[in-house]
């Protein structure tokens, strides 16, 4: 089927309404990559199972949908039940019988499925009712979790393509970027640059052709938001370049999707396949004279490539290098051509911005930091997962209110945010709002939206050492400030782990962290010492703990440490012994361990699995 002009898109969209109206039970089975680590496909598979070989009164077998990440990793694999919203966590394949006999047939809610609230133990059945959900506003992660991830025809009826059809018959080019400017939407990949004028300024580039770029590659540690959009919501992208590329004149665009993200390229390649089938891709979308051609480049596995000039050398085959600042890539991008790029939660929400207006989205979160704002929750936090949040809310309702505060009621010490060029944040900081100068200005980032708590048993000097670690590695080496820098900075920090440090070596630290910052071609470089100095701001005596004392008051530095059984506290409950690979541990059941220290690696793990809290560190 291909789709003319926009009447016949709205018509399409009410029979697609009409269709899913007439399922009045849903079934929804998380398929995001954290579900489908704990064996979610199997839970699908054994739903379909049942329903091959019986009827369930009331439910169809298209009613059952293998969605994208519905953000709840923690409690994965998840099922929800809809129309009511009934939330069901930990699903197992044995558990698909009972749900489709008990819940879908009978209205009976199982009780042992349900998710229990961590002040008080009690269950919640609807999702709504629960802070992680509840707290949250959708933009760029509407649709995900709520339609089947590759299906065209449930995107449409849930409003898909409608902001393509209004900005492709209904308004101008200079319109759409007004009405992205009016929104104040900045980038999502973390340099908040204002979308409306980086789109007006290649729009008006004389040179020709023009390009769109999609920035998937999502490549700091802790971070899967774009994971989830271009797996999970596939076409909201696609929408979103195609009204991008009318803006500014584009008719040929790549989506950069990281090496690392298989199933994205799959879902991508199929949203590409269908939209060109139904006339919203290709050539004179849904019959205007408007003509633009998609494509998929995979990543080269190096995280260096998510700087937008090194990212465009690489969609052209080159080496993945960046170029100088001066060369303005919506100038002379890709191929030396005016070129936009941004990254896939920038493009997803475009959509939303053409349908409900520019004004619409400034209404929400801050003045300079409009609209919401995907993160993917981790650390020690209990409700680890994926969120969106309109900007301006605190870091304290994001840890404790949607996140449920820190793991086994331990202390909070900092939220380390915007990747391994971000910083860390310690707990005075939490009543900051989260918004790009905010966090800028507190000596972190907002990055693409990683978020990592950290609790007392975390050792920041430990933590600027693996970030500095990784940013080593990924240096391209081009210029000198970063690769010989990040280098020295990284020796260092270890030699302050190891106790081998004076003070002069932080100050030393400190006067290098600014050459590398000043002197470095790319981002990676000029924020690659931000590790160091947020933790140096802000945990200061713990950096002298380690010189000076040599100690690690959070009991991580394997140098600086060692490990002790107390004997009141343990009960010889052989967790420890199990746990130990060195076998350094002995003792009898129901009596106090040991501790060899000549054996001990000092890796941490009976400390882990010790439920007394009956490991001492030294």
């Amino acid at each position: 089927m291909r789709i003319e002009n926009a009447g016949q898109l709205e018509q399409y969209r009410r029979e697609c309404q009409a269709r899913l109206d007439k399922q009045t039970r849903r079934l929804l089975v998380c398929c995001g990559p954290g579900c489908l680590a704990n064996g979610s496909q199997a839970v699908s598979d054994a739903f379909k199972k049942v329903l091959r070989n019986r009827k369930i009164k009331g439910f169809k077998v298209e009613a059952l949908k293998e969605t994208g990440c519905h953000g709840f990793c923690e409690q994965g694999p998840l099922v929800v039940i809809e129309p009511e919203g009934i939330f069901y966590t930990r699903v197992k394949p044995a558990h698909a019988e009972k749900i489709l006999e008990e819940t879908i047939a009978k209205n009976k809610v199982i009780d042992k499925l349900l998710f229990r609230d961590h002040n008080n133990g009690q269950p919640i059945t609807c999702y709504r009712d629960i802070p992680f959900y509840s707290r949250q506003q959708r933009i760029a992660l509407r649709n995900i979790g709520q339609i089947n991830q590759c299906d065209i025809d449930e995107y449409i009826a849930t409003g898909g393509y409608s902001g393509m059809a209004k900005a492709l018959t209904q308004m101008t080019p200079k319109q759409v970027i007004d009405e992205v400017t009016a929104s104040g939407l900045r980038g999502r990949g973390g340099g908040g640059f204002p979308a409306g004028r980086k789109w007006k300024t290649a729009a008006s580039a004389e040179d020709t052709p023009h390009y769109v770029i999609c920035n998937g590659d999502e490549g700091d540690p802790g971070a899967f938001m774009d994971r989830a959009i271009m797996e999970g919501d596939p076409h909201s992208v696609i929408e979103g370049m195609i009204i991008a590329a009318y803006a500014v004149g584009a008719h040929e665009g790549y989506i950069y999707v990281r090496e690392e993200y298989p199933l994205a390229v799959v879902n991508l390649q199929k949203a590409i396949e269908q939209a060109t089938e139904y006339g919203l891709l290709g050539e004179n979308i849904i019959g205007t004279d408007f003509t633009l051609e998609l494509n998929i480049s995979r990543g080269g596995g190096a995280f260096v490539c998510g700087e937008s000039s090194a990212l465009m050398r690489s969609v052209a085959g080159e080496v993945g290098e960046p170029r100088a600042k001066y060369v303005r890539s919506v100038l002379k991008g890709l191929y030396d051509k005016p070129t936009v790029l941004n990254n896939v939660e920038s493009y997803a929400c475009v959509p939303a911005i053409i349908d409900k207006g520019g004004k619409w989205f400034a209404s929400i979160g801050t003045k300079k930091s409009t609209g919401t704002k995907a993160f993917s929750l981790v650390g020690k936090v209990r409700n680890t997962g994926l969120i969106e949040v309109p900007m301006g809310t605190t870091l304290r309702e994001i840890i404790y209110d949607i996140g449920g505060g820190i793991q086994n009621d331990r202390p909070f010490k900092a939220v380390q945010t915007g990747g391994p060029s971000g910083g860390c944040l310690p707990e005075a900081k939490l009543d900051l709002p989260v918004d790009f100068d905010t966090l800028t200005e507190a000596g972190s980032m907002m990055g693409s939206g990683g978020m990592i708590v950290l609790d007392d048993q975390t050792c920041v000097v430990d933590l600027a050492k693996y970030f500095l670690a990784f940013l080593v590695d990924e240096s391209c080496g081009k210029c000198v400030p970063c690769r010989e820098g990040l280098h020295q900075l990284y020796g260092m920090a270890v030699a302050v782990s190891e106790g081998r440090a004076t003070e002069e070596t932080l100050e030393k630290m400190e006067r290098l962290s600014e050459v590398v910052a000043v002197g470095s071609l790319c981002g990676l470089g000029k924020s690659g010492p931000n590790p160091f100095l947020s933790t140096v701001k802000y945990f200061r005596d713990e950096y002298l703990a380690h010189i000076n004392d040599k100690k690690c008051p959070a009991g991580v530095c394997r140098e600086l440490i060692r490990f002790e059984v107390i004997e009141d506290k343990c009960d010889g409950c052989m967790a420890c012994v199990a746990a130990c690979a060195s076998n350094a541990i002995t003792g009898q059941k129901k009596e106090p361990h040991v501790i060899d220290q000549e054996l001990c690696n000092k890796c941490g793990a009976c400390r882990t699995v010790c439920r007394r809290d009956a490991i001492l560190v030294l």
